[in-house]
């Protein structure tokens, strides 16, 4: 993790209004930087990986967390609220630009879909569910798009 990254997460989290939004801010920004560096043809040295966003985490909030934790959180309900959240979007729109905000859902699901694959519990509930109203959201977006003929 470099310098720049780690100060783009911790811009995010400063966003947060107490320190339990905060500490949410937080586990998603950096959560969607972990998966989003999954999204790459090269070989992943995983153990290199995890131990430096370990280290930040362990920085950041303290013992007891780690990468696996914070992955935990983002299949959780508590997720959703961050990423509904305004002061989140606005926060991770304008720092974290190199992933976008319509990749939110993507970056969930395929953490969902990993989760059902080690746990083998059922994924069902609040992320899905938010997951899916997103599809949904940019379906109806794509149809009104094309009925205007590529005017909003």
């Amino acid at each position: 993790m470099n310098p720049q990254l780690k100060e783009k997460i911790l811009a995010v989290m400063r966003y947060g209004a107490d320190r339990d939004e905060s500490t949410g801010f937080f586990r998603v920004a950096l959560g969607l930087y972990y998966l989003s560096s999954l999204m790459t043809k090269e070989a992943l040295d995983f153990k290199q990986l995890d131990r430096e966003f370990n280290r930040f985490i362990y920085q950041v909030i303290g013992k007891g967390h780690s990468i696996t934790s914070i992955l935990q959180y983002m299949s959780g309900g508590k997720v959703v609220q961050v990423v509904e959240s305004k002061r989140f979007l606005k926060a991770f729109g304008e720092c974290c630009t190199e992933v976008p905000l319509e990749n939110i859902p993507f970056l969930l699901g395929l953490n969902l879909g990993v989760a059902k694959d080690i746990s083998k519990i059922d994924v069902r509930g609040p992320v899905a569910d938010y997951i899916e109203r997103q599809r949904q959201l940019r379906e109806e977006a794509d149809a009104k798009f094309k009925e205007t003929g590529g005017r909003l």
